[in-house]
């Protein structure tokens, strides 16, 4: 019984050091890569900025460029969180749009800018794109699993949600390439992207073509 009571707390110190070692970690290299670019930062740079070695470094992150990934599935759970809030009631593609806004308006401003910028730099460099392509892949399906969830289908006979997770995210990522086309300021992305999913309505509803 006493062995129980001494070692749970050591086992919780532990995983709790741990997590702030990670979190150290992966905020350093967030920016650093904001302040040097990412092919400029080396793992090294990041260990020795944080105090371990670069092994130490490679044990919580295989590859420099699981660092962008993790940032950016923060970023998406924050939009899955949000998503599960939103009124029952709300059309999935409506529901989705005010879910991205909600996510903005919830995270702090200077982690937002850190993390949310990790898809910036996805798109800057070029041998990222096959790491970007399958995470694309799977944020799609965990979006789509969410939507799934609340509207009451199985995603796996019911291709909607699927095509809704696509179809927004086809929308955020034409903000996403304007915004850094433009090299604009962090705050103007959470507009770009809620432009771009406005329109929507109009591109899939009506025959816009015939408008000139």
């Amino acid at each position: 019984m006493s062995a129980t009571s001494t070692e749970a707390p050591v086992g919780g110190l532990r995983e709790r050091k741990k997590a702030q070692l990670h979190d150290a970690l992966l905020d350093t290299a967030l920016r650093l890569f904001h302040e040097h670019g990412y092919q400029a930062t080396t793992t090294e740079e990041i260990a020795a900025r944080v105090g371990v070695s670069q092994r130490t470094f490679f044990r919580y992150f295989p590859a420099k460029e699981d660092i962008l990934l993790e940032a950016l599935e923060g970023v998406d759970q924050y939009l899955f969180d949000a998503l599960r809030e939103r009124p029952a009631d709300e059309p999935p593609l409506l529901a989705l749009r005010n879910a991205l806004s909600d996510q903005w308006d919830r995270v702090e401003r200077a982690s937002m800018i850190l993390r949310g910028g990790a898809a910036k730099l996805m798109k800057q460099n070029p041998e990222l794109m096959a790491t970007h392509m399958r995470y694309c892949h799977v944020r799609q399906k965990k979006l789509a699993a969410v939507v799934a969830e609340r509207v009451g289908v199985d995603p796996a006979t019911d291709p909607r949600p699927d095509l809704a997770a696509a179809v927004f995210f086809a929308a955020v990522n034409t903000g996403v390439s304007a915004w850094v086309a433009a090299d604009a300021d962090f705050d103007d992305l959470p507009r770009v992207c809620l432009e771009q999913l406005d329109l929507l309505p109009e591109v899939l509803g009506d025959d816009w073509c015939a408008q000139g």
